[in-house]
């Protein structure tokens, strides 16, 4: 009973700002730290959907950080299962080396990531994006495919392979089929990420504004819109929402791939 008071103070923002989307301009200055609305109404979302393309950014919301989840655990998932070998030269050095790489902040990696992107001919794009969002984040989903594949007996893959399995089916059919835990967790985070990242998508939708994704279409619509208070709380529960309606979906498979993960 205790803690109530301050479980209330920790989601109140968020409440008020699901509530204040649904109030009209004179109840929000009339009444704007109450969490029920005096006149209840639909026009703010309707408004950020539509005048504010929210509906748009939506999608390329969607499209953006499901490519970032591909992206990470197609690279992350055999990477992880590579260096859970004991037999593999240097391991203990590309461990090391992807540690450190954690603590580079992402200011300093921005500009060689932007000219190779555009090398690629995927500048001004949400593929583009999707590459430079998924490279730095790859380090911890790595480290995390570690963690569990190592405690993997060897005897398992040592009986697929007697049976004519090769290494890389050895992997698809055997190996990643037990690592739904952490595959959960890793695709659970980076979508988490991929949906609120800014950066990124601010650097690389400059070009084209009708690619933007929610976080820069935020930005955007506040810019234009500071006055807007309850159109601003739509576009944010807006933005919010989805993400965290899938967090509680899928939150068991986050404590699961943890545990699993750092299990010894």
């Amino acid at each position: 009973m205790l803690l109530l008071p301050l479980a209330f103070a920790w989601v109140y923002p968020f409440l008020w700002m699901v509530s204040a989307g649904f109030k009209t301009q004179n109840d929000m200055y009339r009444n704007g730290a109450s969490l029920i609305p005096e006149e209840f109404t639909l026009d703010n979302f309707v408004r950020a959907w539509t005048v504010g393309r929210f509906g748009e950014y939506t999608w390329n919301t969607v499209v953006f950080s499901i490519t970032v989840v591909v992206l990470v655990v197609l690279v992350a998932a055999p990477a992880g299962w590579a260096l859970s070998r004991p037999t593999l030269k240097g391991r203990k050095v590309i461990l090391v080396v992807l540690a450190v790489s954690m603590f580079i902040p992402s200011g300093y990696t921005i500009i060689p990531t932007f000219v190779l992107v555009n090398w690629l001919g995927l500048g001004n794009g949400l593929l583009g994006a999707a590459l430079a969002q998924a490279g730095p984040s790859l380090v911890v989903p790595v480290l995390l495919y570690v963690g569990f594949f190592s405690q993997i007996p060897k005897e398992l893959t040592e009986a697929a392979q007697v049976d004519g399995a090769g290494y890389f089916r050895t992997f698809f059919s055997v190996v990643l089929p037990l690592a739904k835990p952490v595959t959960g967790t890793v695709v659970l985070l980076n979508f988490v990420f991929a949906w609120n990242a800014f950066f990124i998508p601010l650097i690389f939708t400059l070009g084209n504004p009708m690619l933007r994704t929610l976080g820069v279409g935020m930005y955007g619509f506040f810019g234009t819109n500071t006055s807007d208070w309850t159109g601003l709380a739509a576009a944010a529960t807006i933005s919010v929402l989805p993400v965290v309606v899938v967090f509680l979906f899928l939150q068991r498979y986050f404590i699961e791939g943890i545990a699993g993960a750092v299990k010894s």
